[in-house]
């Protein structure tokens, strides 16, 4: 399996993790709930990095899969006045990755970073190791560090948004 940029660095900072691969369906409607069935895991432990605009500048928000991005919560734990998905070539261009495999790890530009705060009840949680197909397991402490991230209420259970 050939590293992606996010690999690289749950590698290079000795973090406790897992690797984990499944085979993706193109025609799968969410990758995230994909992910979370394929690894036999509560979609509540698998997040999705969803790319957003907050006022000016591009950020990112980690919601379980099962969930939507609440912009006005995400916003105000981003100190911004209002935030709204980041059109899709401006998340791929920013991340380095393709949708559906964008990973909070090894972006090409690192973003201010906000993760659920529901994350904490969990020992380890699942982000995209950079693929669509590819997870990566830690603890969620880990991922708020490697990311510079800061936990907030920013999940709502309505999946409209993100």
């Amino acid at each position: 399996m050939t590293a992606t940029p996010a690999l690289d660095v749950v590698i290079r900072s000795k973090v406790a993790h897992s690797v984990l691969t499944y085979h993706h369906d193109p025609k799968a409607d969410s990758f995230g709930e994909e992910a979370a069935a394929a690894l036999g895991v509560l979609a509540a432990r698998v997040f999705k990095t969803l790319v957003v605009r907050a006022d000016d500048e591009l950020a990112l928000g980690l919601v379980p899969v099962d969930q939507g991005l609440d912009m006005k919560a995400l916003a105000k734990a981003l100190g911004a006045k209002r935030a709204q998905m980041a059109d899709p070539r401006s998340a791929e261009r920013s991340s380095g990755y393709v949708l559906g495999g964008i990973s909070p790890l090894g972006q090409k530009h690192q973003l201010a970073t906000v993760i659920d705060e529901s994350a904490t009840a969990f020992a380890t949680i699942f982000v995209s190791g950079g693929r669509r197909g590819l997870e990566i397991e830690l603890a969620p402490d880990d991922l708020a560090t490697l990311t510079t991230a800061r936990f907030a209420t920013i999940a709502r259970t309505s999946k409209r948004q993100g």
